[in-house]
């Protein structure tokens, strides 16, 4: 007899019906829509979807339906020259209020929305919009940490009352600063700097050195520190570039590394490139600084050097600033930024971490009725020509955007004023998101236009079908009744694929369409495979249900072997590839997954279901 124990028949039950529910989603497909948030990150309410269905409506812009989906305004649309017409018009009068971005509506029932049930993402290459790639300065990373150990330098040895002259970046024995170098004063006890610094920083080797000049301590990075850095850095960017593409509204974005020191950024829907790329690729941030009161500034400007333990700044009207070069905070301790409107204008709510309220208090306990400076640092690159060659230099940009009295004590919560509306903005969101761990570059740019990637939709879901289609006549004509089995499990196989896509969120790309197929020409080579077995086990003379039987169990062993290979290649390809290729590695993944079990568990579910139950069977349909 042909058995298939129950149990069996119920997981095979309810892993189809689970596909196809997690499935269906992907049925009803896609209108264009416009995605709309508040600048302010406060969650769109009924009252906001009102006042934009509103707006659309005074200007004749037809829309099908608005909906809130999780705090974001979605307004579907019939056609593209209508989506974009509600985007330019919210750009240019609700510029103020509302982040747009052009994105895409399931057109799904609203009870499977409710289920949390969404179609699977589409990759850049089938939604359309705009790929970025960026070089991230590894080598910058380092110098931020070494400046940071400069002000710790600075901070400690000031507690300890021993005497410096300069702290000062060193390259001992490398292309690039890999070190700090306290130049000591007269008679100061080199010993006791030494161990002030190792117990500061433990981690650092401290030595002594002499100089010409006299006494000098000095700590320098080691290889590994250098490379822990560096890879701190492109994590750190990651999530900094993750946070300012969720603060542009963008939907599905693709944030990864790639390779040593290059990010990519996808932005499926996205056309408007500048405006990104002015967000995205600011290396800005914050340094608070008290104001030097005794120093003379005009002396500063006409030696050109600030005096000893101050530096000399401009404002953004280009008046020179004399700032102390001990700082009180920087922008890696604030914790979170608003607009905010002040007494004095538009201005930006900050709050500061711990340790960075403590120091503020401190500050400000001490320093009553003197003036503080809000610094904002920018680094960029330009490309110039020295000696006929085009080269590309890094360039810094500090102004004093803010020079404020300090009325009262505060700590972990206060106002930057003397802000313009955009100004405010634009600075709230960038510190919000956080600041780069290290510069970045761009190093290319691609727009993909919407009507490429419904080219590639098109193009790709036909080479399915067709492809499909090709097997399945294949399969009736050379097995018949068992061929048609096998193209009822590749089509379970296909639905649960899908299923898996959309469970996981994986964005479906052209070389996931790709990895379909071939999961599909995968799934019937597994099901040739135990029809040729069952064929061979007839013409040795066995029953048709012995037959069915021996052909499942012998073909194993090679479905696996095979299988089991092109599973590891898989999660080669997934662990070392990038964008595209980690796709495909995706799809390849789970399609092995579950070709094996529609071919070894659905297969055999079915024929049992035809062929289990019968007392005599004189001939199996297999051709």
């Amino acid at each position: 007899m042909l058995e298939f124990a129950r149990w069996k028949y119920v997981i095979v039950a309810t892993v189809l019906l689970v596909s196809i529910l997690f499935a269906l989603p992907n049925v009803f497909g896609e209108d264009p829509a416009l995605q709309v948030v508040r600048k302010d990150r406060a969650p769109m309410d009924v009252a906001a979807e009102q006042r934009l269905a509103t707006f659309l409506g005074e200007r004749n812009i037809q829309y099908n339906s608005t909906f809130v989906d999780t705090g974001r305004l979605m307004v579907r649309f019939d056609s593209v020259p209508m989506q974009l017409q509600a985007r330019d018009a919210v750009n240019e009068q609700l510029k103020d209020e509302y982040i747009t971005a052009l994105s895409f509506a399931s057109r799904a029932p609203a009870w499977l929305t409710r289920l949390g049930l969404r179609p699977m993402p589409l990759g850049l290459d089938l939604r359309g919009g705009l790929h970025l790639l960026y070089q991230v300065d590894v080598n910058g990373a380092v110098s931020q940490l070494l400046e940071s150990y400069e002000q710790d330098f600075r901070r400690v040895l000031g507690e300890k009352q021993l005497a410096f002259l300069d702290v000062v970046q060193i390259t001992a024995g490398a292309e690039i600063p890999n070190g700090v170098r306290v130049l000591l004063a007269p008679g100061t006890d080199a010993g006791a700097a030494r161990t002030a610094l190792r117990d500061l920083l433990p981690d650092l080797d401290v030595q002594s050195v002499n100089l010409a000049s006299g006494p000098a301590v000095q700590a320098v990075l080691t290889a590994a520190q250098i490379r822990q850095r560096q890879d701190y850095a492109i994590q750190q960017n990651l999530t900094t570039l993750r946070n300012r593409v969720n603060e542009l509204g963008v939907s599905e974005p693709i944030v990864q590394r790639q390779g040593f020191d290059r990010i990519i950024v996808q932005l499926p829907g996205v056309q408007n490139s500048a405006d990104v790329k002015d967000i995205l690729g600011k290396v800005a941030t914050l340094e608070f600084r008290l104001v030097d009161t005794q120093g003379s500034i005009a002396e500063a400007v006409q030696r050109g050097r600030a005096p000893l333990g101050s530096k000399l700044y401009r404002d953004k009207n280009g008046q020179p600033v004399l700032l102390k070069r001990e700082l009180i905070v920087t922008g890696d301790q604030l914790t979170d930024a608003i607009t905010a409107a002040t007494q004095d204008g538009p201005g930006v709510s900050v709050k500061l971490d711990a340790r960075g309220g403590a120091q503020m208090l401190k500050t400000t306990q001490a320093n009553l009725n003197k003036p503080m400076a809000v610094v904002f640092i920018e680094k960029s690159r330009e490309t110039v020509e020295v000696g006929g060659k085009t080269i590309e230099r890094d360039v810094t940009d500090q102004r004093v955007i803010s020079v404020a009295t300090i009325r009262g004590v505060f700590s972990n919560q206060f106002q930057i004023t003397g802000l313009g509306q955009s100004e405010a903005r634009e600075l709230a969101l960038l510190l919000r998101a956080g600041s780069l761990a290290a510069p970045i570059f761009l190093a290319e740019e691609r727009a993909i236009g919407p009507s490429l990637g419904a080219q590639n939709i098109e193009q790709g879901v036909k080479a399915l079908v067709v492809g499909m289609l090709g097997v399945f006549i294949f399969m009736v004509i050379y097995y018949q009744v068992f061929g048609v089995v096998a193209n009822l499990v590749l089509l379970a196989n296909v639905v649960m694929l899908t299923a898996l896509l959309s469970m996981m969120g994986a964005a479906l790309s052209l070389p996931g369409i790709a990895g379909i197929i071939l999961t599909v020409g995968m799934a019937v080579d597994a099901n040739v495979l135990i029809y040729e077995r069952i064929r061979e086990e007839q013409r040795n003379g066995v029953s048709p249900q012995t037959a069915i039987r021996a052909g499942f169990e012998k073909a194993f062993s090679a479905i696996a072997d095979s299988n089991v290979t092109t599973l590891v290649a898989g999660l080669v390809l997934w662990v070392f590839g990038t964008g595209a290729i980690r796709g495909f590695a995706v799809v390849l993944s789970l399609g092995i997954v579950t070709s094996m079990f529609t071919a070894l568990m659905g297969s055999r579910a079915l024929l049992t279901l035809m062929y289990g139950g019968r007392a005599k069977i004189g001939k199996l349909a297999i051709g």
